[in-house]
């Protein structure tokens, strides 16, 4: 992945578009009350500030999928993170707001603009396990808590194939709550987004990094959206600072997948774009993209299955690294037309509408 850019220093504010609020005011970023997300907006919060000069305020603001109890597949998934988000940016009640980005629809409103990806984070899940254990050290039966039907397909997809014996139990809750089942001995472990426990500062709790190889991430999981009006050209303007094109193109391409194979964020649906040149030269020792390295490829990989594991499909295709959303666009169509060939159809329990 590229380097992070150093945010430009706040420009001039001469020539100004007249009727805009005061340009020193604070900033209004809409955000979920959740911990992981406070913690998350608090991060592109300092960001945008340095970026604009400008002082920035969090609006808690709750959506219903933190007020619902049922399970995400249940309630849809899609969208159910996003929605009072966006209805607090279209009626002007924050200036913009903060998602995990694979919490995002993949139907972007015309109204608004998805004004920066930044810099991804590990996308990998992780196993929080009793006594330190790694995945493959689970006791036959062991009980694993995840709220994913992704993640449920593809362990115990792992399990039957390595001759384990695993239980999946579907949960809800915020980290806190999802640990407490393993330290309670409820369960033995839990799988959660390596990226949301980094950024919590939790990384200590984690037994086992899980390989892309084993279990391959949402769609655009580790990477942040942030969002804004589309007509508000100076904000959109000024949070593009905070853009990485390599992690919006790798999500780009993630997310049309999802959206060609017609599944909601909930759905049994892994995929991952990345750079394969540039890991195999971190891999030897250099710095990827350093040094006048060009990165020419990028794979994106894609997995449906049912939740008992019984059943996957799994694909990959490489293709020049995108220059264009369209390029990103086409790449994950491509992928999911040749999975839907495969089967991928008939293995999602949720379509989107």
């Amino acid at each position: 992945m590229s380097e992070p850019r150093e945010p430009r220093a706040p420009q001039g504010q001469a020539g100004a578009p007249q009727g805009r609020p005061d340009e020193k005011a604070a900033l209004r970023l809409g955000t979920r009350r959740s911990k992981l997300a406070m913690a998350q907006s608090g991060l592109v919060a300092q960001a945008v500030s340095q970026v604009t000069g400008r002082p920035v305020e969090l609006v808690e603001i709750t959506t219903y999928g933190d007020t619902s109890r049922e399970h995400l597949a249940q309630i849809g998934g899609t969208g159910v993170f996003v929605t009072a988000l966006r209805e607090a940016l279209l009626l002007g009640e924050i200036d913009f707001a903060v998602h995990s980005l694979k919490d995002l629809p993949t139907g972007q409103p015309d109204e608004l603009a998805l004004a920066a990806v930044p810099l991804r984070e590990d996308p990998r899940d992780v196993l929080v396990a009793r006594d330190g254990l790694r995945f493959e050290e689970l006791p036959d039966g062991a009980r694993v808590g995840t709220g994913s039907p992704r993640r449920m397909a593809q362990l115990n997809a792992y399990a039957r194939n390595h001759g384990m014996t695993i239980e999946t139990v579907p949960i809800r809750g915020n980290v806190d709550t999802r640990i407490g089942y393993v330290r309670s001995g409820e369960l033995d472990a839990v799988v959660l987004a390596a990226a949301g426990l980094g950024r919590l500062g939790r990384t200590e709790d984690v037994t086992d990094f899980l390989s892309v190889d084993t279990v391959l991430p949402a769609p655009g999981q580790g990477a942040l959206a942030i969002e804004c009006a589309a007509d508000n050209a100076d904000l959109v303007a000024a949070l593009g600072e905070l853009d990485d094109p390599f992690t919006r193109a790798a999500v780009t391409a993630e997310r049309s997948l999802l959206a060609a194979l017609e599944a909601g964020c909930s759905a049994p649906v892994g995929a991952l774009a990345d750079l394969p040149q540039a890991l195999d030269f971190a891999r030897a020792g250099g710095t990827p993209m350093a040094d006048g390295q060009i990165v020419k490829e990028m794979r994106l990989r894609g997995v449906v299955g049912t939740t008992d594991g019984t059943t996957l499909v799994q694909l990959s295709t490489t293709g020049p690294v995108p220059e264009t959303h369209d390029q990103a666009m086409a790449l994950g169509r491509e992928l999911a037309a040749e999975m839907l060939a495969k089967g991928a159809a008939g293995l999602m329990g949720e379509r989107a509408h």
